[in-house]
């Protein structure tokens, strides 16, 4: 017997696989091998754009997150961050693609990147947005229950409030060791003089790596810390 294996979902592409995943488009949004001015243009797209639809799904967790927080549903809300989280951790280690990137092959790269920024990121500005929106929606959970961000100490695990409190920490530590490997790779492939040197884009770079999204979260693990 022989089965039938044309596709049955709208759209183009040979196989419904292709169809579902929309591969055609997908895999015709690098620049083609008559454009490119070097071939680690690839690379590079690759790296970034498979960052952008890893950050475009880090933002829709983390806006569920956020609704299921003013629903009071933390432990939903706790899960949807440890997948957000688990998208910026791989999007970390995937720059590891770009080691195998020279500055020289970089600077070659770059006329084609015009005026181009990783601070331009779409994805990043989501993930920015929703982070915020997460926190402000944590903040008034806490005013609801009569809670002092600084009484959320890591002790009792069990706790839904504390645990979310937890992953809300893990989701900024992430961003901050994914912000750190970005200066990293800046300075071993762009050819920027380190953080401190005047006028080095590595100055923002660095500046970043130390931000929060929830300072008062690592303030109450600090003051743990202090009291015991």
């Amino acid at each position: 017997m022989k089965h039938d294996h044309s596709p049955v979902l709208p759209g183009s592409g040979a196989t419904d696989y292709a169809r579902y995943m929309r591969t055609d488009t997908l895999l015709g949004l690098q620049r083609s091998p008559g454009e490119v001015i070097h071939r680690d243009e690839l690379l590079f797209q690759v790296v970034h754009q498979s960052a952008e639809l890893w950050l475009k799904l880090a933002a829709a967790e983390l806006a569920e997150a956020t609704a299921r927080v003013a629903a009071g549903e933390l432990l939903v809300a706790e899960a949807l961050l440890v997948r957000a989280a688990l998208a910026v951790q791989l999007i970390t280690s995937e720059m590891e693609m770009l080691r195998y990137l020279s500055p020289v092959d970089f600077q070659a790269i770059q006329p084609a990147l015009g005026k181009g920024s990783g601070a331009e990121s779409p994805g990043w500005r989501q993930v920015q947005v929703a982070s915020r929106q997460l926190g402000r929606a944590f903040d008034a959970q806490l005013a609801h229950r009569g809670v002092a961000a600084a009484d959320l100490r890591p002790v009792d695990l069990s706790e839904p409030l504390h645990r979310l409190a937890e992953a809300m920490v893990e989701w900024d530590e992430r961003v901050s060791l994914w912000r750190v490997r970005h200066y990293q790779v800046a300075l071993r492939i762009g050819g920027h003089p380190p953080a401190g040197t005047p006028g080095s884009p590595a100055n923002m770079l660095a500046k970043l790596a130390g931000h929060r999204f929830f300072p008062e979260l690592w303030q109450a693990r600090t003051q743990t810390t202090t009291d015991e």
